[in-house]
């Protein structure tokens, strides 16, 4: 594990645990705008949710991956920037394996990588229950589109938009605008965990190849926490 990050102090517990009480600022239970037709869950989820614990990076489109890297990782406790994840992620020159360095970068600092079930409502239960997600979705125009890397913080119900952390900064956008664009870009979407942050709701094979993975970065002991996380998340 690199130096910046201690998961295993006490210090970084306590730190995860004061900041999980204030991450999500979500609206009251009042009955929101759902229309029949949208997928039940919608109907399960707050009216209203921001995660405000996330920091957010400015800078240019094209450094979209260490940006959003960089706030995934900062908001447990890494001391990083996004010019700091530049080199370890190879840029420039790797654009096209940004996918799996990513990944593997946040797996050498400790954390699960979990991949998000394909659906905008798996991706907003997520974010309700208090974690940011990093997706990937095309930015551009009709006639030329790029692919960029952003982080799913926030979203309304009732205005039918998605709050989503990007180089140039805070972006709003429609639940169908936003859809379009991360179908286009392949549904991708992954949580970046400390071992003992089992996401709700969880897939358990899922989570256990994403301890597995762990494992082989060399990160047994946080693979092991993972793997005890999710047994004693079944028990209760």
């Amino acid at each position: 594990m690199r130096a910046l990050t201690r998961l295993d102090s006490v210090a970084g517990r306590r730190k995860w645990l004061a900041l999980a009480a204030v991450l999500v600022l979500a609206g009251c239970s009042n009955a929101h705008n759902w229309k029949p037709g949208y997928p039940p869950m919608y109907k399960t989820l707050p009216d209203r949710v921001e995660i405000n614990a996330v920091p957010s990076f400015r800078g240019k489109d094209y450094q979209s991956a260490p940006f959003a890297l960089a706030s995934m990782l900062t908001v447990h406790g890494v001391q990083t920037t996004p010019g700091l994840l530049e080199k370890p992620l190879k840029l420039p020159g790797a654009e096209d394996r940004l996918d799996r360095s990513m990944l593997d970068l946040a797996r050498e600092y400790g954390f699960v990588v979990y991949p998000v079930d394909p659906g905008l409502p798996d991706l907003l239960a997520q974010v309700s229950a208090g974690y940011p997600v990093m997706v990937r979705f095309s930015d551009g125009s009709m006639f030329w589109k790029e692919q960029r890397y952003g982080v799913l913080v926030g979203f309304d119900q009732n205005k039918r938009t998605v709050l989503i952390y990007t180089g140039p900064g805070r972006v709003t956008t429609s639940f169908d605008s936003f859809t379009s664009d991360w179908n286009d870009a392949g549904n991708w979407a992954v949580l970046i965990q400390g071992p003992r942050q089992v996401p709700v709701p969880v897939d358990r094979e899922r989570w256990l190849k994403a301890a597995n993975d762990l494992a082989q970065a060399g990160q047994e002991q946080a693979a092991g926490e993972a793997v005890k996380a999710l047994n004693n998340s079944a028990a209760r």
